[in-house]
Parts: structure tokens; sequence; C-alpha cells
């Protein structure tokens, strides 16, 4: 029996083309209250970029597991070491690298370039407070923003070693603790909320969501999901802008 439901934000609840939730994801999530199923938000991004939907979760897991939280309760925080981040902001110093950086409450960007403007454009968030990189160094950093190719992973991910970089978009990666995933996370609510393992399903398409669509006992890709999120699915949907969720839905209850 299905008694909760995780759901990634970008690709998985809003399309890249149409920034929203469509009708048939709205139906969905009636049809799975209707059943008695929790619904969970499960995202990289902090709670400052989430933006308004119309449909209801009852916790959220933030910033790749960093920090989740009930609205009366924070049932996890993990920030990055304060080391790790130092290395961080002195390598994207040196190198002139676009950065973002995000607290419990505030995002910070440094040395904006075109790609981070491309970036917000395509993901259509507020652009965070520009600041000079060394402001960010008094900050207490739950997940960093890297814009860099992928080739630079491996170094980087070296000179980070309590650090992993969940890769999902070719602009950028994000930083988070090593121990941190949205799995972490789903752990972390199901055991407040008294759900089991089993009785879980997960949507996701990027590869941050691997380790959720692993840990749920259903994990759904989207059909949008690159092919390797796929590989780590139970099941594989149609995509975003093709009522990937509700299909599911439909097809599981």
């Amino acid at each position: 029996m299905i008694k909760a439901a995780f759901f990634d934000i970008d690709g998985t609840l809003l399309s890249f083309s149409t920034h929203r939730v469509s009708p048939g994801t709205i139906r969905a999530f009636n049809k799975l209250h209707q059943a008695g199923v929790r619904t969970f938000l499960s995202t990289g991004r902090p709670d400052v970029l989430i933006p308004e939907m119309p449909v209801a979760f009852e916790a959220k897991i933030t910033m790749n597991g960093g920090l989740v939280f009930t609205p009366e309760k924070v049932l996890l925080s993990n920030p990055i070491r304060d080391k790790e981040l130092q290395a961080w902001l002195n390598l994207a110093r040196d190198k002139h690298l676009c950065t973002m950086i995000f607290t419990k409450d505030n995002m910070f960007l440094a040395q904006p370039n075109e790609i981070g403007l491309k970036l917000r454009n395509q993901l259509e968030f507020e652009m965070p407070p520009v600041v000079d990189i060394d402001e960010m160094r008094g900050h207490t950093a739950y997940q960093i923003i890297a814009i860099m190719p992928g080739e630079m992973d491996s170094a980087v991910g070296e000179l980070l070693p309590h650090c992993r970089l969940p890769r999902w978009h070719p602009y950028f990666t994000d930083i988070v603790s090593f121990d941190n995933s949205k799995a972490r996370g789903m752990e972390a609510i199901c055991h407040h909320y008294g759900i089991r393992q089993e009785e879980t399903i997960a949507f996701g398409d990027g590869a941050n969501d691997i380790e959720m669509l692993e840990w749920a006992n259903i994990g759904i890709a989207m059909g949008n999901a690159d092919e390797k999120v796929k590989k780590h699915a139970d099941l594989i949907t149609t995509d975003v802008d093709n009522e990937g969720i509700e299909n599911a839905v439909n097809k599981l209850l």
C-alpha cells in the first residue's frame, strides 16, 4: 500500500518550457490525497527558491537533503563543513568561476557571468543578491552551486573530500555534504511520520534524484529523464510535458 509520494521540482513537477504544474499533475495529487497518500517535496532548491505551486506538501527535503523540515520542526540539518566551503571559494576566486551558496534562509551569488544568467533564465528563479566572493565566507552553506564544466568535477571532488557533486545540469553542479541525499531526507521524513520504506513512491528526472528513486519502493523516472537516471527506476512514465505524473499515478492506483 502506498502511503507517501516524493516529488522533485525541475523537470518533474515543473516543466522546463512552461515553468508550471500541469492540470494532470493537480489531478494526480487530488487522487493521491483521496487515497490517503501523503505528498512530500524533494528538491535541490533551497526553500527561498521554491515557488508557490497549486499542490500541497506536508514536509520538504531541500538542498538535496541538507535541510529537511515540516512546518513545525526541522528533521535534518547538515551543512557543508566550513573548511570545504573555504576551499571552494578560494578555487572559485582564483578561477573566476560564477558560484552561488544557499544558506538556511538566503542565497548569494558571486562573480556572475553569462552562463549563470542563462541558468537563471532557464530555471526562472529570482536572481540572488550579488556579493563579493569573500562576503560568502561568514555564512553557513548547505549547498554550493558551481557554474563550471563537467570536466572539472573530478578535480573539485578531490579538493572537497567530504562533499559530493550530484550534477544534474550541463551548466553547473550542486555541491553538498557527502552524506546528504534526497534518500536520506526521505528516511528522516518516513521515520517522523511512521511510514515504512516499502510504502513509498518517488518521482524524479535528474542525476540528483537517483538515490531517491533507488530508496523508494517504487522509483518513477520521468520520460524526459537522462538514460542513466532511467536505469535506476522501477517505472518510466511519460515526460513532464505529457502528464507523466498523472499517467504513473493512474497506473499505480
